[in-house]
């Protein structure tokens, strides 16, 4: 029988370096108060939600910032996904993928790949709720 010890270092053991750096230490948590879109994406199965919140300059996202409730794979994703976005445009941004996620994360369990699809698609619902705004 394996000891609770055990248990908690091999769950640990199924993340990357680079997954354990941003649950522990997520960037850009937040929101912006005065964000130029905002995009919100959940699971009903797992209960993870995430909101992003970006701010657009010239065709070019400039910041970006997260909210998240959810597991740490899914802080993980948020933080990441603010982290690659920036200084992308709008339509680099669009072309960021569940896969472009999980590659920059060193990869995520199989069991946690959904995590890179809500960052993915929070992302893009930024960016459509951006386009909404500024129609012309």
């Amino acid at each position: 029988m394996q000891k609770a010890g055990e248990i908690r270092r091999w769950r640990w053991n199924v993340y990357s370096e680079k997954v354990m750096d941003h649950f522990m230490h997520p960037r850009n948590i937040g929101e912006i108060p005065d964000a130029d879109g905002i995009g919100m994406e959940g699971n009903p199965v797992c209960g993870d939600v995430m909101k992003i919140y970006i701010k657009v300059k010239d065709d070019r996202i400039v910041d970006a910032k997260f909210q998240t409730f959810g597991c740490g794979a899914a802080i993980a994703v948020s933080s990441m996904v603010t982290e690659i976005v920036k200084s992308k445009t709008l339509d680099e941004a669009l072309n960021i993928s569940k896969a472009t996620i999980a590659n920059e994360l060193d990869g995520l369990p199989p069991e946690k790949m959904h995590c890179s699809n809500l960052g993915a698609d929070a992302l893009k619902n930024a960016i459509e709720d951006y386009k909404s705004r500024h129609a012309q």
